[in-house]
């Protein structure tokens, strides 16, 4: 029985990182649009990010650190599975 509950939770943990990559990732691609955008609209006068006082080699900067976050996690969870793999 305490079995059976460890491995709910272990997989409720394993649902919620897959959510947290899911996320980073997506936001590090939405950070990469808007970066895309701002250089496009800075070309033609225009800006998007002013206000907030960002440029869009910040929001390159921004996007490429999430990515970095992801990666990290994902080849520690890869490291996890190849050490499970190699107990059984």
């Amino acid at each position: 029985s305490f079995s059976a509950h460890v491995e709910v939770k272990t997989m409720d943990l394993e649902k919620l990182n897959s959510l947290g990559y899911r996320t980073l990732f997506f936001g590090s691609f939405l950070l990469l649009a808007v970066a895309v955008l701002e250089f496009v609209l800075n070309r033609f006068g225009y800006t998007v990010l002013q206000a907030m006082g960002y440029t869009a080699g910040r929001m390159l900067q921004l996007a490429a650190v999430l990515l970095t976050f992801v990666l990290a996690l994902l080849l520690r969870q890869v490291r996890d599975e190849l050490k499970k793999a190699k107990i059984h």
